[in-house]
């Protein structure tokens, strides 16, 4: 019988320059995106840190770890949101324990 449900986990950076608010309403987002497409495991606001390299002439960038369990088909939506929306400098969607 088929695996139905992988471990995920996905960081994403957002813009450094963004309010608290805008901040926290991007978290919030993808919060509930996750927990709308699967299960919310552990949630971690590691904070503004400085990058290993500039992005768009930023030295630093609000980390945001999340990790989860969804079926294999929600990690390519996740990405295609995190790409579209606006103040994601980066993310990385990847599988644990695979």
């Amino acid at each position: 019988m088929a695996k139905v449900q992988d471990n995920y986990e996905v960081m994403y950076i957002i813009d450094p320059t963004k309010t608290e608010e805008e901040t926290a309403a991007i978290v919030e987002k993808f919060k509930a995106l996750i927990e709308a497409n699967g299960t919310l495991t552990e949630m971690e606001e590691m904070g503004k840190r400085k990058l290993a390299y500039l992005i768009n002439d930023m030295s630093e960038g609000y980390y945001v770890l999340a990790k989860f369990t969804s079926a294999p088909a929600f990690p390519g939506e996740l990405k295609r949101v995190l790409g579209i929306t606006e103040g994601i400098m980066r993310s990385l969607v990847t599988v644990v324990g695979a």
